[in-house]
């Protein structure tokens, strides 16, 4: 088994398993708590009027539906089956023009020429070969197509994010580590790496800006937001009762710097993608 099969394939399990339902459990929480970068990129998108609209790595479908709200309509990609499933589910509670479809968006076969907008809310960082997928969404774009992404700087500047496995490190030697440019949160933390990637798959007119965002999520969920997601969502259920109080009795006061009454507060420190697909002929 090559490494971008391997890579494809424990992304698969990991977003149809455990990490795939924690978002559908968690997700008024979270899509309470990025609300502020769906709505820069939606803002982004409806302003250049597309007609048709693809959301990558569409998660539980926020980004998607809000899109469709402002041009009309808008598909959702995923390869996780439960937040498809979420997400089918609440469009169609909200009446909302959209679709969603469970797949990779890295090798799905869509339809040539078939959008003029492409966006992301940090969907897109965990391909096993991203220049092949986004060459691939290059292939079902018109020429001109813009792109808007919202990826993740790195993890220095995003201390919020990895202050449950920092805490718990001494007691769980086994939290994955986070390793760069390997797929996962962080691997478009390099701005060239991206420029290169795009620029290699069909996309020009690439601009690449920092945006740093002020998100919050009620306190009274942030035991079970870190509980179940990321690094140490990934191994916590694994431990027996004991070993998990005693995880979050020392990982729980680790966010205090975050915590302002009822409310924790952080900045999610992100680059701002930007770029049109390059005219076909001229490539």
């Amino acid at each position: 088994m090559n490494d971008a099969r391997r890579s494809y394939d424990e992304q698969a399990a990991r977003w149809n398993g455990p990490a795939g339902h924690a978002w559908v459990d968690l997700q008024e929480v979270l899509n309470g708590m990025f609300r502020p970068i769906e709505e820069l990129l939606v803002d982004a998108v409806a302003a250049e009027h597309p007609a048709s609209v693809l959301d990558v790595g569409c998660g539980t479908g926020a980004v998607t539906r809000a899109v469709a709200r402002r041009v009309g309509h808008c598909v959702g990609v995923d390869v996780s089956g439960p937040m498809i499933e979420a997400a089918r589910a609440q469009a169609e509670r909200e009446g909302v023009a959209a679709s969603f479809l469970q797949a990779d968006a890295q090798e799905f076969a869509f339809e040539p020429a078939a959008f003029d907008a492409v966006v992301s809310r940090f969907g897109v960082m965990f391909f096993s070969d991203p220049v092949r997928a986004f060459a691939n969404l290059r292939s079902t774009m018109r020429d001109g197509a813009g792109l808007r992404c919202a990826v993740w700087r790195d993890a220095e500047e995003n201390p919020f994010m990895t202050t449950a496995e920092r805490a718990a490190a001494p007691f769980l030697p086994e939290v994955p580590v986070r390793r760069p440019d390997e797929p996962g949160q962080f691997a478009f933390a390099d701005p060239e790496r991206v420029r290169r990637i795009l620029a290699e798959s069909g996309w020009a007119g690439i601009d690449i800006r920092p945006v740093d965002v002020l998100c919050t999520l009620p306190e009274k969920d942030l035991v079970t937001y870190f509980s179940r997601l990321g690094p140490l969502g990934t191994v916590l259920p694994e431990a027996d009762e004991r070993t998990r109080a005693e995880i979050v009795e020392v990982v729980r006061p680790a966010f205090d710097p975050f915590v302002e009454g009822s409310d924790v507060r952080y900045t999610a420190a992100c680059w701002m993608v930007s770029a049109r697909a390059a005219d076909a002929k001229l490539s």
